[in-house]
């Protein structure tokens, strides 16, 4: 089945270089987005625009870091100058430091706090913004995770990070609905990307045992939700999220 929901749209997709972020990022252009790479990674952000354009597609690599605020705005702005718009802000660039709280370091908390939750703020902030000067109208997706519901040992900053993109993600997508703004958030379970294929065959399979459907999840798994929540398919959705886990969170 194909579809076509993203014609004359503008989508950003953060992180956009590898695993999730990649996949999102082709999934729109295949469904006719003009689509902005968003990366620190320049020459992974330029294979991904290369390999969407090789593909007919439209899409443009812009580097930018997460967690600064000025990439964020000239990431935006940058946007708006190329393809006169933006209708869609995904913020999907995250990085995890393991560490129980005793042991994880100030400077490594700060860390993924700047990529994963200052990040996300950015992002959703200065998208706002962008909406609203264009007279409302727009959808953001977050990309949240299963800890930002439950916790597992040694993830004090991820989790405490994913947990507030939780709360950003209810305030942004409830203050804004009259401007016609929609904000949800994806919460993958573990995914296999190019981050998990470098863990030992024994920890992944552990940690596949952990969701009930057995196995890892797939990156076109999460995109597809991503893609619905960023559509007109979800116009009555808002401030919530979407568990893509195998049914880690249920049990």
């Amino acid at each position: 089945m194909s579809y076509n929901r993203f014609v004359d749209k503008v989508v950003i997709v953060t992180g956009a270089a590898s695993g999730i972020g990649e996949d999102a990022a082709k999934s729109f252009a295949a469904e006719s987005a003009k689509v902005v790479v968003a990366d620190i990674n320049e020459k992974e952000g330029q294979r991904v625009v290369d390999e969407i354009q090789a593909a007919g597609g439209e899409a443009i690599f812009i580097q930018a870091d997460s967690g600064q605020e000025t990439d964020n705005r000239e990431l935006i702005q940058k946007t708006v100058d190329h393809f006169g718009k933006l209708d869609v802000m995904v913020a999907n660039a995250g990085i995890n430091i393991e560490a129980k709280i005793a042991d994880l370091s100030v400077e490594d908390y700060k860390k993924v706090r700047a990529i994963n939750l200052d990040g996300a703020f950015y992002a959703n902030k200065f998208a706002v913004e962008q909406f609203l000067s264009q007279g409302g109208g727009g959808a953001i997706v977050n990309i949240g995770s299963i800890h930002s519901h439950v916790a597992r040992q040694g993830l004090t900053a991820y989790a405490t990070t994913k947990g507030g993109i939780q709360m950003l993600t209810k305030q942004v997508g409830t203050d804004y609905l009259e401007e016609g703004i929609r904000c949800n958030m994806v919460c993958p379970g573990y995914i296999n990307t190019p981050l998990t294929e470098t863990v030992a065959p024994e920890i992944r399979e552990k940690l596949a045992s952990l969701h009930p459907i057995n196995r890892m999840g797939e990156v076109d798994e999460v995109s597809a939700a991503i893609l619905f929540l960023a559509s007109d398919d979800a116009s009555f959705i808002s401030g919530t999220d979407i568990k893509v886990d195998g049914g880690y969170t249920a049990v």
